[in-house]
């Protein structure tokens, strides 16, 4: 009887990660790729049920013997108590007080490598993690000993562990279980490789194992379990030479869905940051990969970007629907008259016998919250963490900067301020929403409006950090206990000044756009009228639906709605 219960919680354990194997995207830039000498860190969490609100945790101290009780992140179920330490840091969403940044995408691997009997889930690893590692390194050693004491209780994952020096790539599955005659699972831990990103260069990865064949004894720029190669011996996973042992390959082998949900998401990046170029080859080399028609064909973990970039373009990436690549939605009926590059959910549909897939790029509607963490090594940590955080859609929606080092969070991110339930009219992730789902249904006309407030905010704000950072130095250095109230004070003014842009915004496009008309614009923007002071708009005008649309329709129909 217990081994059919084990089974069946392998097997819910298994479906759950199938289900949010599509889920989120990273990239990684090392700080001698990026223009200001700043690492960055990006990450989508993209769930149908994920709120987006930001996590904010005090610094604290702790009595001798306390105890952490762990909630799985996302369900919210309890999954049992750790030994708390004596001593915390302050963190800020992804981020924490000396710019440690960690994210994830999860790949899932192999179904019987899921530990149903861990405590730490991978949502809990990394927020429990930031709260005790000082850098990344660090982190990598918080992580897996924490999984080693309690479990792994996800299935596999890939982080991003950065810092304001340096940027990994963590992999990691669980051992599956394997109990003992008291119910012990000896199989208790994990799998793992980390990867160091090179200066200069830049990484990605979306919801597939990336890490390859990895150094043996480089401990620099390579750290992994002592039992990654014999483990899988054992297991009967591999039985190849050590140097040739590849962890993508034996402990998530891809499939055509891994290709093409999940790995065009990192050629994509790869072929807008590497200016068409993938390495030292043209990223169309790639392309039969990204499509899923070569699996063999694997691009490199890590490429150097053709130019140095800046947090804009960093930004801008997470924005993607493969525009003006094989891959562009905008291009088939799926667009819609209005040549809309999203595809509602589920992933997959059939068509007769024959299964077809809705492409996933890296913007996606499912977005609860995404953030682009900004490392600056020649700034104080109370200074130097910026996490630009937005929540909705990343292409139709901002990122605002929050500074790592604050006491509080902006009351429109706040956690509490609205559910994913529970509407709320002081809650970006609702204003956001409401958008977003009206930009939707006329995205031709509706998505450059959007966009273009987007990037007055963003760039307005990095126009304004520098004397924000000026200040802070100053405070710094003569009053410093004042220095973590005037970045969250600022922070708080950058996240209200959204909020009312955006607000303008949801009311501006309402009017301009209601009924399929486009109202016209007098110079100073406000909405022209018939001549005679009434309020009745100039004659708008009826843009219709994009010549694809009418050619389909047209085959559609046939002689039906021919006019005659």
């Amino acid at each position: 009887m217990r081994n059919i219960f084990k089974s069946l919680v392998l097997v819910l354990v298994a479906l759950f990660v199938y289900n949010q194997s599509d889920a989120c995207t990273n990239i990684i830039v090392t700080k001698g790729a990026s223009k200001d000498g700043s690492v960055m860190v990006t990450y989508s969490a993209d769930a149908h049920v994920l709120y987006g609100e930001l996590y904010h945790t005090p610094a604290n101290i702790f009595p001798k013997g306390s105890k952490l009780a762990v909630y799985e992140w996302d369900t919210g179920r309890y999954m049992g108590e750790i030994a708390q330490i004596a001593k915390t840091y302050s963190t800020m969403g992804n981020m924490n007080e000396h710019q440690v940044i960690i994210t994830e995408t999860t790949f899932g691997g192999r179904e019987e490598l899921v530990d149903t009997t861990g405590i730490i889930d991978y949502g809990s690893l990394i927020y429990i993690t930031l709260q005790r590692a000082k850098t990344a390194r660090e982190a990598i050693n918080v992580m897996t000993s924490l999984v080693a004491e309690y479990g792994f209780a996800s299935g596999g994952e890939s982080f991003s562990i950065a810092d304001k020096n340096e940027a990994w790539i963590l992999e990691m599955v669980g051992k599956g279980v394997k109990l003992n005659k008291k119910g012990v699972n000896e199989n208790r831990g994990a799998n793992w490789v980390a990867i160091r990103i090179p200066d200069g260069y830049i990484s990605a990865h979306a919801n597939h194992s990336r890490i390859d064949k990895f150094p043996l004894n480089d401990p620099e720029n390579c750290l992994y379990s002592k039992d990654v190669i014999s483990f899988a011996r054992e297991a009967g996973l591999y039985n190849g030479k050590d140097e040739d042992f590849s962890f993508c390959d034996t402990y998530a082998p891809a499939d055509w869905g891994a290709l093409r949900g999940c790995e065009a998401r990192v050629w994509a990046a790869f072929n807008i940051l590497g200016g068409g170029k993938i390495g030292e080859k043209p990223a169309m080399d790639y392309y039969d990969y990204a499509s899923g028609d070569n699996p063999s064909n694997k691009m490199p973990l890590y490429i150097k970007p053709s130019h140095l970039l800046t947090v804009k373009e960093v930004a801008d990436v997470m924005r993607d629907h493969y525009e003006d690549t094989p891959l562009d939605m905008r291009k088939d009926i799926g667009a819609g008259g209005f040549e809309l590059p999203y595809r509602w959910r589920p992933m997959y549909f059939k068509v007769g016998e024959l299964e077809y897939t809705n492409e996933r790029a890296i913007a996606t509607q499912q977005t609860g919250f995404w953030i682009l963490g900004q490392a600056r090594n020649w700034l104080p940590d109370e200074i130097g963490g910026i996490l630009w955080f937005g929540v909705d859609d990343a292409a139709l929606s901002c990122l605002t900067p929050v500074y790592s080092s604050g006491v509080r969070v902006p009351h429109c991110f706040a956690h509490g301020n609205g559910n994913m339930t529970t509407y709320s009219p002081t809650s970006a992730f609702w204003l956001f929403n409401r958008v977003a789902q009206f930009a939707y249904l006329r995205y031709n006309l509706l998505a450059p409006e959007v966009q273009k407030t987007a990037n007055e905010h963003e760039l307005g704000s990095m126009q304004i950090i520098p004397t924000v950072d000026e200040e802070a130095l100053r405070l710094y250095n003569t009053e410093p206990e004042k220095v973590k109230e005037y970045l969250t004070v600022w922070s708080e003014k950058f996240a209200d000044r959204l909020f009312k842009k955006w607000k303008e915004l949801d009311e501006y496009l309402l009017v301009k756009y209601i009924d399929g008309n486009v109202k016209k614009q007098n110079p100073d923007g406000t909405f022209k009228d018939n001549g005679f002071g009434r309020g009745i708009p100039d004659n708008p005008s009826q843009p219709g639906y994009s010549e694809h649309w009418k050619e389909q329709v047209v085959k559609d129909t046939k002689e039906h709605l021919m006019v005659k």
